[in-house]
Formats: C-alpha cells, structure tokens, sequence
C-alpha cells in the first residue's frame, strides 16, 4: 500500500468513527462508486477526501476538482494528502491550478502544498509561480516564512536561471539566505551576479 495512502486512511478512519462506510471506500476497486461520493449530497469530509484520494491515486480525473479544493485546505494534512494524489493524477490542469492557489495572496497562509507540488510537478507554470510568491515574501516582516522557504527550496530544485534575481533578493533575509545560497548553487553557473563568493 502507498504510504501516504495508509497514513490517510488511518487519520480518517479515526475521524470518520469506522462506520461501515469507511471500510468500503478504503477497499472498493469500483471507480464509479468512488465518482459518486464526490457528486453526491451531504457526503461527510472525510469520505469526500478518501474516495478523491483513491481515485487520484488511480489516475482517474473525476477527483480532480475535490483534490484542488483540499489542496487550499484549512488542515495541513489534508493539503499534503491532497499534493500527493494530485502529484501522481497526471491531470494537464493541476499545474495551472497549483499556481493560482500559490500567488493567491488572500490564501497565502495556505499555500505551503501548492508551492511544494509546483517544485514536484516541474511544469512550465512552476518557475513563474515560485518567482512571484517569492518575491512576495521578501518584503519586510511578512509571516509566511516556511512558505518562502519552500519557494527558495523548489526554486533550486527546478534550477532555472530565470529565479537567479529573486533568489540574489533572498540572500538579504535572514530566514532564507542559507536556503537561497543552496538554491543559487543549482542554478546553470552556480552562485553568479550577486557580487560575493
């Protein structure tokens, strides 16, 4: 079993109570059954997630939406339960979706997953949408600092010369310069412009 996915099930089984509904979802092979909890009215949170991270799991594309939602979620682990299906989907429209929820600043407390599953996915869309949420956070005493943090780490991972000026910005700040030093040293030429060696 994925590991993320018994970690799921074990955080919502003891949500959900384990009514006999649980254990269906968790062990259903029937893709339809699962469509359906998605559409379906007054189905609880935890089922929701469970039948959309299967089917996200599975590559199938109906959980897409329920997934882009829980990405943006108020709960940690549901964003990253979400970016892990999300990651294995294969869904053309996740990439543009992580983007929007990252360089939405009214989201922004909420925005570490997406900005993890952008560096993960390595879409075209990933570079431009760590840039601007980056440079976003190098203003003075913005609080998301883990959010920059993942920003400069994607950044480097990505390695794309294109965020060798907003990482340079980084270096000035504290909280991030160890990170951005990392990040700038896996750009094409290494550590370059910013004047110091």
């Amino acid at each position: 079993m994925d590991e993320e996915l018994r970690s799921l099930t074990e955080r919502l089984r003891q949500e959900s109570g384990a009514p006999p509904e649980f254990a269906e979802l968790r062990d259903t092979g029937d893709h339809d059954r699962l469509a359906e909890v998605l559409t379906a009215a007054g189905q609880p949170l935890w089922a929701r997630e469970l039948a959309a991270f299967r089917l996200g799991l599975a590559g199938d594309r109906r959980a897409f939406e329920s997934l882009v939602l829980l990405l943006n979620h108020r709960d940690p682990q549901r964003c990253a339960s979400a970016a892990h299906a999300l990651a294995r989907l294969g869904d053309p429209r996740t990439a543009r979706a992580a983007a929007a929820l990252a360089t939405n600043e009214l989201r922004v407390a909420y925005a570490l997953y997406p900005v993890r599953l952008l560096a993960e996915l390595r879409a075209p869309e990933s570079v431009p949408a760590l840039i601007t949420c980056l440079r976003r956070r190098l203003r003075p005493h913005d609080p998301y600092r883990r959010v920059a943090v993942a920003c400069v780490e994607g950044l480097g991972a990505l390695g794309d010369a294109r965020a060798r000026p907003v990482l340079e910005g980084a270096l000035a700040h504290p909280a991030l310069a160890e990170a951005a030093v990392r990040a700038l040293a896996r750009l094409p030429g290494g550590r370059q412009g910013s004047g110091r060696t």
